[in-house]
């Protein structure tokens, strides 16, 4: 049997668990890479199915000064997601999630620069720049929180809808917004809005825990241990990817 040859100056292949590295990249990056792409399939068709249900209702079609809420058509965004904590009546459309958006894109950014400081084996930049990102984290969520709060609670005054007790159409003032009825438009509108923006949520809060737990272990030293802050890179990969899913979720929801 041929010895294996070396050719001079070739670099010699990485390996893990008796194969060679594809595209080198380490089993844990090409197992949260699989992970990904499965998530992606499951947000996709959420918002297709949102996709779908928006435009099987009828738009608003008068003047947007004239636009009242109602469950016969499909509401604004802008006439929805206007308030901004501590002002209250006053109206500013889609300020709020746009900080939104911007802390959750600041976190990304700081978890970059975690990443490059991990790959300079810079432990004191890792755990600030990890602090940060979860410090953005946690501000995402509580603004997410007031948000959902102030959905379900409504406006002041609430909106008329037509519905049916006893088999009649009334009408009935509803305040705020729940599984089964809406003071903004159809119930589907609400049912989407919770079940979305909270699965996603529900990957932030994942995101942070696992943010915590990468920052306690850098600042116990773990990773100078083993000589390596790949898991930095792993758990950044997952952050982004959630950034990137608000970025769609922010567009179908608020903006279209």
């Amino acid at each position: 049997m041929a010895a294996n040859v070396t050719t001079p100056g070739a670099v010699e292949p990485k390996m893990w668990m008796g194969g060679i590295e594809p595209m080198r990249a380490s089993y844990g990056k090409l197992m949260m890479w699989f992970f990904l792409i499965s998530d992606t399939f499951t947000f996709s068709a959420l918002l297709v199915a949102y996709g779908t249900a928006r435009f099987a209702f009828p738009a608003f079609s008068g003047n947007v000064d004239d636009f009242t809420f109602s469950n016969m058509y499909w509401p604004i965004p802008e006439k929805v997601y206007e308030a901004v904590p501590f002002l209250h009546g006053i109206s500013l459309p889609l300020v709020f999630v746009g900080i939104m958006t911007f802390i959750l894109i600041a976190s990304s950014v700081t978890m970059v620069l975690a990443v490059e400081a991990g790959h300079r084996m810079d432990r004191a930049n890792v755990e600030k720049y990890m602090l940060w990102t979860i410090l953005g984290g946690f501000t995402f969520l509580g603004c997410q929180a007031w948000e959902w709060a102030h959905f379900i609670h409504g406006t002041d005054t609430g909106s008329v809808m037509k519905v049916i007790e006893n088999g009649v159409w009334v009408d009935k003032t509803i305040f705020g917004a729940n599984l089964t009825e809406n003071q903004y438009g159809p119930p589907a509108f609400a049912d989407f809005f919770f079940f979305i923006t909270g699965f996603h949520g529900t990957h932030v809060f994942s995101g942070v825990i696992l943010n915590i737990l990468i920052f306690f272990r850098t600042a116990t030293g773990f990773y100078d241990k083993r000589g390596s802050y790949e898991m930095v890179e792993k758990v950044g990969l997952y952050w982004h990817f959630v950034d990137l899913v608000w970025v769609f979720v922010f567009t179908f929801f608020y903006l279209v």
